[in-house]
């Protein structure tokens, strides 16, 4: 198929959120299992559509590059004036090396860090699972307990009909409690609640101390609801996510006919009846959305999930501890340092190397239930942080529709990690990592390099 008509129909199904990749003998499947809207506002279901043919100008057989002619197409944009970029390209089917830059330099990976969070907790979790929030009986028979699980897009809002994924109810929770109160003759109660789930401190190392005023993430907790934001769509927070879930129940249940009042945080007995619980939408759908959208809170919030699955404490440390094992459980740990699981960390240190091995790793045929990792990741020009104006100037719109990248912004810190198909066809991954944190940094230089490759065949010969 001629190069512009293969540009056209591949932006074309990236349009429709159905873009596949091949790589070797695999045909790997990018349709995102799930449609996952950024929040807020909800946004009405679609059908994913299933394609298993590979994308128009994808060849299962197409040949790996030359290193020495995608090298020569590089390296003046890696070599140029300004910071100094990590750099690399690998095929993304065999591992092989294709492009380096001190590939192996540790850097700061601000939010591609999501990337590792998201693969482990993909491992360690399974796709399917999903974070509950329960009510349990108090102590005395005039109090219930808000359980925290974990789950910070548990919302008190109305989702729009029909809107997808359906994330979980605060207010469907007060209706199953409110209706069990009932049943056992209760007329009024006190809302307590457990945020027992989460240990350690409210901040992870490296972090900058504006980070919970400016509202870039909510102060960690088991309990909270809407990502502890104070209204739609703005992003300051409130001071104790944990409190304020307390006080919205205690109002829902009033209105669902059981007057009740904020209570104090405890610990809820372990032999405590049930009254109601909901759950969040699977980990594939939490995964696609944060790295879509890059979404600090549910990346934290993941990290945690990880260490409750693997028996560590549910803390910045634990959590790091535990995605690290799962990295090294997957044999990809190797280059990998952090520190939380949102990038906002200043101290995380990764490889480009790692990042691209991962990546390669998600998209492989071996491991299917790391594959939202890659369906969440945004699709340039057109998808989350990737979205237009990028890939649609000079030198960057070979990469619109073809170019699959987890983005990371932080004060003198730009990155890029991900997928991309070069002219023939091949998978390839790639990681791009750009400044020190010293001084101004210019992104527009990630994304020229992830286009080269995307325009480039590199072939010897005919």
């Amino acid at each position: 198929m001629p190069r512009r008509e293969r540009i056209v129909a591949v932006i074309t199904l990236c349009l429709l959120q159905v873009c596949t990749a091949g790589a070797g003998v695999a045909v790997i499947d990018l349709t995102p299992r799930h449609r996952v809207a950024p929040r807020p506002p909800a946004v009405a279901a679609r059908t994913p559509v299933q394609v298993t043919a590979p994308m128009p100008g994808t060849d299962p057989d197409a040949p790996v590059p030359s290193a020495a002619v995608l090298t020569e197409r590089l390296a003046a944009l890696a070599d140029g004036p300004g910071p100094k970029i990590g750099a690399v390209v690998i095929d993304a089917e065999t591992g092989r090396t294709l492009f380096d830059r001190d590939a192996r330099r540790p850097a700061t990976p601000a939010s591609t860090t999501k990337l590792v969070t998201s693969v482990a907790a993909l491992s360690a979790l399974g796709p399917d699972h999903r974070i509950t929030t329960r009510v349990v009986r108090g102590g005395t028979e005039e109090a219930v307990v808000l359980v925290g699980g974990g789950d910070p897009t548990l919302t008190a809002r109305t989702p729009a009909y029909g809107a997808y994924p359906q994330y979980a109810s605060l207010d469907d929770l007060a209706r199953q409690t409110a209706d069990a109160l009932k049943k056992a003759g209760v007329a009024r109660i006190r809302v307590d609640y457990d945020t027992s789930l989460y240990e350690g401190g409210s901040t992870a190392e490296g972090w900058k101390p504006n980070y919970l005023p400016d509202g870039e993430v909510a102060p960690m907790s088991a309990l909270t609801v809407d990502e502890g934001r104070t209204r739609l769509g703005e992003q300051t927070r409130v001071s104790d996510p944990a409190a304020s879930a307390a006080r919205t129940f205690a109002r829902m249940l009033d209105r669902h006919g059981v007057p009740a009042k904020a209570g104090r945080r405890t610990v809820a007995e372990r032999a405590a009846p049930t009254l109601g619980a909901v759950q969040s939408p699977p980990v594939s759908a939490l995964v696609e959305h944060l790295m879509t959208v890059s979404d600090n809170d549910v990346a934290e919030a993941l990290l945690r999930q990880v260490a409750v699955k693997r028996n560590r404490p549910a803390s910045f440390e634990g959590g790091s501890q535990a995605v690290m094992a799962e990295l090294a459980r997957l044999g990809v740990a190797e280059g990998v340092r952090v520190n939380d699981g949102s990038g906002l960390s200043t101290r995380n240190r990764i490889t480009p190397l790692a990042l691209a091995r991962i990546a390669s790793l998600a998209a492989s045929g071996a491991h299917p239930e790391l594959r939202a990792a890659i369906t969440g990741m945004p699709v340039a020009g057109f998808t989350g942080t990737l979205s237009a104006p990028r890939y649609t100037g000079p030198g960057t719109a070979a990469g619109a529709g073809v170019v699959r990248a987890k983005t990371g912004t932080l004060s003198g810190v730009s990155t890029l990690a991900g997928l991309v198909q070069d002219a023939d066809g091949r998978l390839l991954a790639f990681a791009f990592m750009l400044g020190d944190g010293e001084g101004p940094v210019d992104r527009g230089r990630l994304d020229l390099l992830a286009a080269a490759v995307a325009a480039c065949g590199c072939r010897t010969g005919p």
